[in-house]
């Protein structure tokens, strides 16, 4: 019973979006194109542009623009075939190329050692005689760089 009152309401979706999308086209109607008489053809100059008489022509007013919510956005940041759908795959996509860049040797596993690489990287190199252990020293390396306080600008 719900399947066919979501698969009746889905049908009426497509038919309501059918015939908005046949109301929106966009159509311009010309009428028949001025023709020259004999007479004005040949007192024309060749280098003269052609003209019209465009009074009381009007064209077709250009497609508003619609508000896109966020959470548009959001689902269509994931979907990347425009089907309407996020598949598992379209989901951890982003996911997957962050886990290869710390997959360090390609073997599709990830270790502690490779996902804990910025720490490793920082202790292999402050540890600078590689025993592993810091003395204060080397620790003293590792302090974040101070960041400059700005300057007040009181007036």
């Amino acid at each position: 019973m719900l399947r066919g009152l979501l698969g009746g309401l889905a049908t009426l979706m497509l038919v309501a979006a059918g015939v908005f999308w046949w109301q929106g086209r966009a159509e311009t109607g010309f009428g028949a194109a001025p023709v020259l008489a004999v007479e004005q053809a040949s007192e024309a100059v060749p280098d003269d542009l052609p003209s019209a008489d465009v009074d009381g022509l009007m064209g077709v007013a250009p497609p508003e623009a619609t508000e896109v919510g966020r959470e548009t956005k959001r689902f269509n940041m994931l979907d990347k075939d425009r089907d309407n759908r996020i598949t598992r795959n379209e989901m951890l996509a982003a996911r997957a190329k962050d886990f290869r860049k710390l997959d360090k040797d390609g073997n599709n596993l990830l270790t502690f050692e490779e996902w804990a690489h910025t720490t490793v990287d920082k202790f292999k190199f402050a540890d600078g005689n590689g025993d592993l252990w810091l003395s204060r020293e080397e620790f003293a390396t590792t302090r974040p760089k101070q960041k400059p306080k700005p300057k007040c600008s009181c007036k």
